[in-house]
């Protein structure tokens, strides 16, 4: 073997002993607590051992010795660190060894300054944190809570909450959750319906046939109702109690004392009215369909509104079980037979076979006879009798 090769392998092996001990070096710098100080004890380290082999060599007879004493003063420096790396596998189970940990903003200062009425000072700290997680959805509601909420800002908010949302990879949950915030801040500060009504539209035209565009329809659909419980709020006109009956307990009767129930046949009327405009609307259309069997002893109609709520898609799974719960109920005290009601049980199970909704529906399916057996049969009604009552019958549902 030549010389220039002996030379250039063992340059070669040099240069990766020097750089995987260097790798090594700058590993453990980098984990280090204290970098300047793993540093220091690197510099004395390097000179020690170099020593030692020295000692070695030129120093026959004191030479152990020398390695002897450079040992301990190198094992000293060195051993708390030796200890760590052998324990560091089990250590690791616990502390998460050396897993660099997913980085995220932080909000905690910036709440506190809220708490403490900084509210400027807060919004600094939340927009820095958005500079480096710009699509963080609970920072864009922080900073927006803060603008509406304190410091009256509701436009700055909404473009808050706008330039999130305007992107076309946001989820549609944040989406919606941002959308119902706005529409509370639209109602609660400015009492401003058409403005909640228009983010709410957001939702269904975003996200149309979903969940979360279920919910926004139920929700625009009492927006009118939700209007008058806060403008009353804030406009209190003075109410006039009326006198009390006197001597009550000296009268014969009090059922004249009772006051007087709502007019199914109105309320019917008006639900009708009110699906015509706000067809997703599955509140009023499960009263309206108790309305259809209890006082106009119409099941057919009543598990027509049913059926229809149970189809619609999208709809959570508990509410679905609720309406066949419900429609069984129906049928079981307007005289169904059991193979009817045993059908629209079954409709749970099968739909929903590992969900408790299931138990609940098989434990129901085996005492059904026996519900059945305690209620009196209800009695027949000519077809037609209601056919005057305005409100029993209109066209299909219109959908968003």
């Amino acid at each position: 073997m030549s010389t220039t090769y002996k030379i250039v392998e063992g340059t070669i092996g040099l240069v990766v002993i020097l750089g995987i001990i260097g790798w090594g070096c700058f590993r453990m710098l980098k984990r280090s607590y204290d970098p300047a100080k793993m540093l220091f004890k690197l510099a004395i380290t390097v000179p020690l051992v170099i020593a030692c082999f020295i000692g070695a060599i030129e120093l026959s007879f004191f030479g152990p010795f020398v390695m002897i004493i450079l040992g301990v003063a190198i094992s000293v420096m060195w051993a708390p660190h030796l200890g760590e790396w052998l324990c560091k596998p089990l250590t690791g189970l616990y502390d998460g060894g050396n897993e660099e940990p997913e980085p995220k903003p932080y909000y905690s200062v910036a709440r506190s300054l809220r708490m403490k009425g900084k509210f400027l000072e807060a919004v600094v700290e939340i927009r820095k944190q958005l500079a480096r997680f710009p699509n963080d959805f609970e920072g864009v509601m922080l900073l927006a809570g803060i603008q509406a909420e304190n410091l009256q800002d509701l436009p700055g908010a909404e473009i808050t909450l706008n330039h999130f949302c305007d992107r076309t990879e946001t989820p549609p949950k944040q989406f919606a959750a941002a959308m119902n915030h706005l529409a509370d801040w639209q109602l609660k500060l400015t009492q401003d319906a058409d403005s909640a009504r228009a983010a709410l539209e957001k939702i269904t035209t975003r996200f149309p046939d979903t969940e979360p565009a279920l919910l926004a329809a139920q929700r625009i659909a009492h927006l009118g109702s939700a209007e008058k419980i806060i403008l009353a709020a804030h406009d209190r006109q003075p109410m006039a109690m009326p006198e009390g009956v006197k001597n009550i307990g000296l009268l014969e009767s009090s059922e004249h004392l009772r006051p007087a129930e709502i007019d199914p046949v109105k309320l019917a009327a008006d639900y009708v009215k009110h699906l015509e405009q706000h067809p997703l609307d599955t509140e009023v259309r499960e009263k309206l369909a108790i309305i259809y069997a209890d006082h106009y002893q119409r099941l057919d109609l009543a598990a027509g509104e049913l059926e229809q709520l149970i189809a619609e898609p999208n709809q959570p799974s508990k509410r679905v079980a609720h309406w066949l719960n419900l429609l069984a109920d129906l049928q079981v005290r307007h005289g169904a037979d059991y193979d009817t009601v045993r059908g629209t049980l079954e409709k749970i199970v099968e739909r929903f076979p590992d969900l408790a909704v299931a138990e609940m529906a098989r434990t129901r399916l085996g005492r059904l006879k026996l519900e059945l057996k305690g209620h009196k049969e209800t009695p027949d009604v000519k077809l037609g009798v209601y056919e005057q009552n305005i409100g029993l019958k209109y066209g299909s549902p219109r959908r968003l």
